[in-house]
C-alpha cells in the first residue's frame, strides 16, 4: 500500500478489520464528479466538464466494482467518448500492474496514478479509476459514483436508451442497493477475507439469505429487479452473480450453493448478459486468474479448471 506517496509493503487483501476479525473495506480517496457543465457534483470540486475524448477509465476485468463502470459505459453508448485501459488480472506485490507500460501515462503500476494526483497519498490503489487527460489527475475512484456519472453526466453524448437511475425509481433503487451491498456484493468479500470463524459465518449466512431472497423476488417472472426496466441496481447485482460460481463459491468459501442452483437468478444473469455490450465486459479467464492469484487465499497460485459454465459464459 501507499504511505505518504511511497509504496511500502507487498499488496495485501485485508488492510483493516473490525473487532470480530471481519473485513473492512477502504473508503475511496477521490470523489470529484464529471457534470454536463463542469459544475461541482454531490462531492468534490468543479471543473470536470463532460467532453468527448477527455476522460479515461482504468479497470480490472476481475473486479466487480470496475465492471460496474464498464457496463455503464456500454449501456450508455460511451465507448467512443471514454477510452479504457485494462490492467493484468493477477495482482502483483505492487498491486495492479500493466503488461506493458500504459500507453496514456507510461506507468507500470496503477499506484503511480495515485501519486501523480497526490504525491503524499496514503492507502490502497484500487480500480476503477476515472482519469482526466486534460488536467492530468484522477477525477474519481468510487465505482458507485462513476456508474452514476456514466448514466447522467454526458448528456447528448450518451445513448438515452437506458436510464439506470430514473427519478421515479430512485427511492426503490437506493433501498435495494442499501440491502444488497452489505449482505451480498461486499458480503462475499467479508466471507472470503474473514480472519475469524465468527466473522466468516456471519457473512456466509448473510450471503445466502440474500441470494434466497433475490431468487424469490425474481421468481415472479419479472425480467429485472424493478420490473421491465434495467437500473443500476441490476448492474450492481449482476457483477457479483457472474463471479459467484467461478470465484466466490470456491475461493471465498461461499459454498452452500452455486448460482447454478438458483433457477430464477441463473435466468436473470443470462438475460442481463444479453444486454448490449455487457458480454464484452466479462472475462471468465481474467476473473479466475485474478482471484486465484491472491496469495493470502491461494498460496500455490493453482487456478481450478472448473466449474462447468452455462453456454452464455463458456463462449
Amino acid at each position: 500500500m501507499l504511505v505518504n506517496g511511497k509504496w511500502v509493503a507487498k499488496w495485501q487483501p485485508v488492510q483493516a478489520k473490525d473487532e470480530k476479525g471481519g473485513f473492512v473495506r477502504q473508503n475511496s480517496s477521490f470523489r470529484n464528479w464529471i457534470t454536463p457543465d463542469g459544475s461541482p457534483g454531490p462531492t468534490g470540486e468543479g471543473g470536470f466538464e463532460a467532453e468527448p475524448g477527455r476522460y479515461h477509465l482504468y479497470v480490472a476485468l476481475i473486479c466487480p466494482w470496475a465492471s460496474r463502470t464498464l457496463i455503464g459505459r456500454s449501456l450508455k453508448g460511451l465507448e467512443d467518448v471514454i477510452s479504457v485501459s485494462v490492467v493484468e488480472p493477477e495482482l502483483s506485490d505492487h498491486g495492479w500492474r500493466f503488461a506493458e507500460p500504459d500507453e496514456l501515462n507510461g506507468i507500470t503500476y496503477l499506484h503511480e496514478l495515485y501519486t501523480r494526483t497526490d504525491p503524499m497519498i496514503s492507502g490502497r490503489a484500487t480500480v476503477p479509476v476515472l482519469w482526466d487527460k486534460k488536467r492530468g489527475t484522477i477525477v474519481n475512484n468510487e465505482s458507485a459514483e462513476i456508474l452514476r456519472m456514466m448514466n447522467s453526466a454526458f448528456g447528448d453524448l450518451a445513448d438515452p436508451t437506458f436510464d439506470l437511475y430514473p427519478a421515479d425509481l430512485r427511492e426503490e433503487i437506493d433501498a435495494l442497493n442499501a440491502r444488497i451491498y452489505p449482505s451480498l456484493n461486499n458480503g462475499v468479500y467479508r466471507a472470503g477475507f474473514a480472519t475469524t470463524q465468527v466473522a466468516y459465518e456471519e457473512a456466509f449466512h448473510q450471503v445466502f439469505a440474500m441470494l434466497g431472497e433475490l431468487e424469490a423476488h425474481l421468481g415472479d417472472g419479472r425480467p429485472f429487479l424493478l420490473g421491465d426496466r434495467v437500473t443500476e441496481a441490476d448492474v450492481r447485482l449482476f457483477v457479483t452473480l457472474v463471479r459467484f460460481d467461478v470465484a466466490y463459491h470456491g475461493l471465498f468459501k461461499c459454498n452452500l450453493r452455486r448460482l447454478a442452483d438458483y433457477p430464477a437468478l441463473s435466468e436473470y444473469q443470462a438475460r442481463f448478459l444479453a444486454l448490449p455490450g455487457v458480454r464484452e465486459t466479462v472475462s471468465v479467464d481474467h476473473i479466475k486468474r485474478g482471484y486465484y492469484s491472491v496469495k493470502a487465499l491461494n498460496p500455490t497460485g493453482i487456478v481450478p479448471l472448473g466449474p462447468e459454465l452455462p453456454a452464455s459464459l463458456a463462449a
